[in-house]
């Protein structure tokens, strides 16, 4: 009889991981698709309103935007990775604690904004800061109140459901926004554009799920889990902003606004891949990681590795080729007053490989529950930033300040390999040999470039140089 309990319990537990398998598969498909029609969305956006707008109000919004998400990260605690992680992430109790949180947390961020503006439109010398942060910010208040609805549908792995709504809502954004930029041509339409997108999310999070709703609730036992969790998160998500978002802080003092909205448009069209993998990576790699982190760490790692590398196999023919085409397409869709980005975005795509590396790896030490790796790592890119950006321009211009941030993912790599390696996960083997394959691809493509007379990317340096 045990003979038999134990071959039923080993059937079911094989049935639970071709299930999850399946479940991980579709939800990468889904990923792929929704997040690549967004992308295209968003470029036929980002293309309209290029022509309409002048390039200092996108080096203004994306100064804003990143003050906007500075805050939001400051003061993130996880109620996301709560949901998804937690044993509890279905109870309604549960759920309406985490929202009551969410809400408390996206008025007290409006509320530390208004004092922060003045210091920051002193510093940056902009006046029109003093009123843009405050709106912008706003929407912060309002996506606190949004369902909770969409972390349980990462939860449950229902990305396809997911992948639709996220398509839709960003298509009737992006509309609403052309026509209000058409109307009104200026800073203030983009500033109040992100209050609207907040409002059709609000709006919209409350229709996902039949009879799913959320009120103002309090558990203290949900409390402490979150907050133990959250303090980690807290680390982790700090340093993550101060990583990822530090050029443009740094990059809005030493550059004018309107070249840094130059540089925004080449840093938005060379991050595609980096963003796909990120998006990968949190609504598939990490609730499919949480699902079996109870397995031993060399099966765990095993499972892992064995999916990861087809993902880094399709990354690095995608990475490649932007990195090949990317100049020819910007001097193709973008007028002349967008001419540095096509110097710029080589420089900036051939830097996005270790941060594919690290994107496709670093969701299973947070599935572990052991977000301090992240925070090391993201410490490690934000001091490369800090440091050598600003150096970088003093003695090499704006081509050392570009240099320094497109390979500023290494560190945060190369630290995230200790945490691996004392957790027994590690992938160093598998990062070589992708490495190398990418290194092949993007050779070959150079090579078939320069065979149909388009020459090389490098040889743009060189007019930029000599200007």
């Amino acid at each position: 009889m045990i003979h038999i309990l134990i071959q039923q319990r080993q059937f079911i537990s094989v049935e639970t991981m071709a299930s999850l398998k399946q479940l991980a598969i579709r939800g990468a498909i889904w990923t792929i698709l929704g997040f690549g029609g967004i992308q295209i969305l968003r470029f036929g956006n980002n293309l309209v309103l290029t022509r309409l707008l002048q390039p200092e109000f996108f080096g203004l919004m994306a100064l804003v935007t990143t003050l906007r998400i500075g805050l939001e990260l400051f003061s993130d605690i996880g109620i996301a990775q709560n949901i998804i992680n937690s044993k509890r992430g279905d109870e309604p109790t549960f759920l309406n604690t985490a929202w009551t949180i969410q809400v408390i947390r996206g008025v007290l961020i409006w509320l530390l904004c208004v004092p922060i503006s003045f210091p920051v439109t002193k510093f940056y010398h902009e006046p029109r800061l003093l009123w843009l942060i405050p709106i912008v910010l706003l929407s912060v208040v309002i996506d606190g109140f949004s369902s909770t609805s969409i972390h349980t549908l990462h939860r449950r792995m229902e990305l396809g459901k997911l992948a639709l709504y996220e398509f839709t809502l960003q298509a009737c954004f992006f509309s609403t926004l052309i026509v209000l930029v058409w109307f009104y041509p200026e800073i203030w339409t983009l500033a109040v554009g992100t209050v609207i997108s907040a409002i059709f999310k609000l709006i919209s999070s409350y229709w996902l799920i039949p009879k799913y709703s959320n009120h103002f609730e309090w558990d203290t036992d949900a409390v402490k889990e979150i907050l133990s969790f959250g303090k980690w998160m807290f680390i982790a998500s700090t340093l993550m902003f101060a990583a990822e978002q530090a050029d443009r802080l740094v990059l809005a003092k030493i550059f004018s606004f309107e070249l840094l909205g130059v540089y925004t448009i080449a840093y938005t069209l060379a991050n595609i891949p980096k963003e796909i993998i990120k998006q990968i990576s949190y609504k598939v790699i990490f609730p499919a990681v949480s699902q079996q982190v109870d397995l031993p760490r060399t099966s765990l790692r095993a499972k892992i590795i064995r999916q990861r590398r087809l993902i880094l196999i399709g990354c690095a023919v995608l990475l490649a080729i932007l990195v090949t085409i990317g100049d020819l397409v910007v001097a193709i869709l973008y007028d002349k007053r967008y001419a540095d980005a096509t110097w710029m975005m080589p420089i900036l795509c051939s830097g996005i490989w270790f941060s594919l590396l690290f994107y496709t790896i670093s969701p299973a030490l947070l599935a572990i529950r052991k977000p301090l790796y992240s925070a090391q790592s993201n410490f490690a890119r934000f001091a490369v930033i800090t440091l050598g950006v600003p150096f970088a321009n003093a003695n090499f211009g704006i081509l050392g300040a570009i240099v320094v941030i497109s390979f500023s993912d290494l560190p945060l790599y190369i630290v995230n390999l200790y945490g691996l390696w004392r957790e027994k996960l590690s992938c160093f083997v598998q990062d070589i040999q992708t490495t190398v394959f990418f290194i092949a691809i993007l050779a070959l493509c150079l090579v078939i470039r320069h065979s149909l007379g388009f020459g090389l990317p490098v040889q743009l340096l060189t007019q930029f140089a000599n200007r």
